[in-house]
């Protein structure tokens, strides 16, 4: 049995890495003693799990299949190790946390870093995405994500609330004016964030009338959050930011907030994660350590 897990742990690092010169890396090992081991596989089998070359490695359909059992076998096996050796007081094995890039940057990043230390035994990894991560879509235990996700099967928790705020540099206001209404943005260059395939260029604000959605234009648009905060900072255009992405560069007057007076969309960060029964003490612990962070009433983080 030991050889088998041995095969499955392999054939995993393999797929992960991307061939067989990475995974021989990565194992520790030579590249044709990894080949001889795959093929062994393959034969014990009876089926080509990958073709591979000099230059490539696809898996096949079988080979695609067995990778996303092995994968499994390999995470109940880590979360049945954890459960029995802490019962649950401690975090061990791995933990995959995924975060908007930004905010997981600035916030997320250093917080991870605390609660590793708190654990010894755990291993972390943080994956940083403004595409919108998914817990098994893409492979991670936790995703810290803004909003609830779709799938109803997925556990979502809330962490923390801010609000968004419109704001420039001093630079550009000086050049462009500032907006004093929603309907100003019109004349405005506004940055504006994509999300996979969907352009976020409706901005929401609360007027008399109710809420107000104002179309934005402008030159420049990017996938990545920190990207228009790079821009914004520059003087390039007027940025919707969370305030706690921001809170630091308006206390230092790098950005100046407008139309504070129209407060524009609360948003909210959950941390989603698979049912569990039992939950790996990894990704409970987290969770619960995340929530105590208080992260919406936590001074901004500097230095990174």
């Amino acid at each position: 049995m030991a050889d088998r897990i041995a095969e499955v742990e392999l054939f995993c690092t393999i797929v992960e890495a991307g061939g067989i010169s990475a995974g021989a890396l990565a194992s520790g090992s030579s590249p044709p003693a990894v080949s001889r081991r795959l093929s062994a596989l393959e034969a014990r089998l009876g089926v080509r799990l990958a073709d591979r070359s000099a230059r490539r490695f696809r898996l096949t359909d079988e080979g695609a299949l067995y990778y996303e059992h092995c994968r499994a076998i390999l995470a109940r096996l880590r979360d049945a190790e954890a459960e029995v050796s802490t019962r649950g007081a401690a975090a061990r094995g791995l933990l995959k946390a995924g975060a908007p890039m930004e905010l997981g940057r600035r916030r997320i990043a250093p917080l991870l870093a605390e609660f590793a230390a708190q654990h010894p035994g755990l291993e972390v990894h943080l994956v940083l995405s403004d595409a919108g991560l998914e817990v098994g879509q893409d492979g991670i235990d936790v995703a810290l994500r803004i909003a609830r996700p779709d799938d109803p099967a997925v556990i979502a928790r809330k962490i923390a609330a801010t609000r968004r705020i419109v704001c420039g540099a001093p630079s550009y206001l000086a050049t462009r004016g500032t907006p004093a209404r929603p309907a100003d943005l019109a004349s405005h260059e506004c940055l504006r964030l994509a999300r996979r395939h969907r352009l976020l260029d409706r901005w929401r604000f609360r007027t008399h009338s109710g809420v107000e959605e104002i179309r934005v234009r402008g030159q420049l648009s990017s996938s990545s959050g920190d990207v228009l905060h790079g821009w914004a900072l520059e003087g390039r255009g007027l940025s919707l930011e969370a305030l706690w992405d921001v809170a630091e560069d308006l206390q230092a007057g790098r950005l100046v907030e407008c139309l504070a007076e129209y407060h524009c969309d609360e948003i909210e960060l959950f941390a989603t994660f698979q049912p569990g029964h039992p939950m790996p003490p990894r990704v409970r612990l987290f969770v619960d350590f995340m929530a105590a962070c208080h992260l919406d009433s936590r001074q901004p983080v500097t230095g990174i």
